[in-house]
């Protein structure tokens, strides 16, 4: 199931006492998250429009309309960013994908039996991981690379998941 927005962005927290956003993008070119001004939240409702984007370490730095003091950004802190994904370009690469195509897949083994469903896309620095969730028992965390998943089918909503071995003893 595809989403007609794409979450591009979470405000992570807050920079000093002027109301300076930091950011988390979700972008192979996060400095060009300003061509899709106004971003808005998860319902399509309310509009985000950045004064000033710049990046800062590992981060990006925000300045935005109606934001002027830190009390003002604590309250935005942990809001999920989106754009419509009609104004993203076109994927060209048949392996890559946005994560929200992604999410709810069925993960199947290489026999094609089913071994859980994936709920989540994360990159904590070192690479894209998928959070596989079994029918029971806790989920755990896969490499998205070609050798741990090597097929993705969005048109029958499943993935070929390869577990490594020792991974789940």
């Amino acid at each position: 199931m595809t989403t007609d927005l794409i979450c591009m962005a979470e405000i992570v927290g807050v920079h000093g006492v002027k109301g300076v956003l930091k950011l988390k993008v979700f972008s192979d070119a996060p400095e060009n998250l300003m061509d899709y001004m106004p971003l808005c939240d998860a319902a399509g409702n309310r509009k985000f429009n950045f004064l000033t984007y710049q990046p800062h370490k590992n981060i990006y730095l925000a300045t935005m309309d109606g934001v002027s003091d830190r009390s003002a950004a604590e309250k935005l802190r942990g809001a999920r960013l989106y754009v419509p994904r009609e104004l993203l370009p076109a994927i060209k690469d048949k392996n890559t994908y946005y994560h929200t195509d992604l999410i709810g897949l069925a993960a199947k083994d290489a026999a094609g039996v089913p071994i859980g469903k994936i709920i989540q896309v994360a990159n904590f620095g070192a690479g894209d991981l998928l959070e596989i969730k079994p029918a029971t028992g806790a989920s755990y965390f896969v490499p998205f690379t070609k050798a741990v998943v090597p097929r993705v089918d969005l048109a029958s909503r499943e993935a070929t998941v390869i577990v490594p071995h020792g991974l789940l003893d």
